[in-house]
């Protein structure tokens, strides 16, 4: 049985830096976002906001679409995220409805 997996947006705030990643556990992977534990351009640019996220059947899935939304302009990314979320809502308090 393959697993889920996530394809997620971090920011630092309302329409400022953002960062695209990929989990199978996407509580956790939030969770070392939000306390820094993940070196490199997250922590050194504080995404830390959960803003926007989309499951995948398998991780192999949510792995090609992340690199294609990576391509994208980031015109692009900031539509997606408020069509979802206009308020740039951190939705990392209501994960566990969604694992």
């Amino acid at each position: 049985m393959e697993r889920p997996a996530w394809v997620y947006i971090v920011a630092s705030q309302r329409n400022g830096t953002i960062y695209i990643g990929h989990s199978t556990d996407l509580a956790q992977r939030i969770h070392q976002h939000r306390e820094g534990q993940v070196p490199g351009f997250t922590r050194k640019y504080e995404c830390k906001q959960l803003v926007w996220f989309e499951r995948f059947s398998n991780v192999i899935e949510a792995r090609e679409f992340e690199q294609r939304m990576k391509k994208w302009n980031r015109a692009w990314k900031l539509k997606r995220i408020e069509e979802r979320n206009p308020q740039w809502l951190d939705l990392y308090e209501g994960l566990a409805s969604h694992a």
